[in-house]
């Protein structure tokens, strides 16, 4: 981990870097502010996020219509303290002295809105965990 005085850096990971990653990068940056370095990418990205997704969030005052989807690099991985992965396995690479979670949550591909909101909110607050675990004061 990086020295007390450092802004923690997170990475979110999930395949498609179009639904999971997005939300949880877009609550880490709301919720935590400067107090915290936010990167998300995908192994296999897609084209856009997710329109559900994009519309679960507009409900909570975020707008991710104006994101895409990155490509998951080695340099990411190693820029951050956290790396956070939803469902992309093995395909991320692993580098020693790194935090790596797991969050299994479901895949909103291929979801309506409705499907979307349980996950959305599943997300926030495991955000709000890592932000207290991290010594991150929660922005209002």
């Amino acid at each position: 981990m990086s020295s007390p005085a450092a802004v923690p850096s997170v990475l979110f990971v999930c395949v498609h870097n179009a639904g999971r990653s997005q939300m949880a990068a877009a609550f880490l940056s709301r919720l935590g502010g400067d107090g915290v370095q936010v990167r998300s990418a995908g192994s296999a990205p897609a084209d856009a996020v997710n329109p559900a997704v994009v519309e679960a969030m507009r409900e909570t005052g975020i707008d991710l219509s104006a994101e895409t989807p990155k490509i998951l690099t080695s340099d990411a991985v190693q820029a951050s303290d956290v790396v956070v992965t939803m469902g992309c396995g093995d395909a991320c690479p692993y580098f020693p002295g790194k935090r790596y979670l797991d969050w299994t949550l479901d895949d909103p591909a291929g979801q309506g809105v409705q499907a979307v909101r349980p996950i959305r909110d599943e997300i926030e607050r495991r955000v709000r965990v890592l932000l207290a675990e991290l010594r991150v004061e929660v922005r209002s």
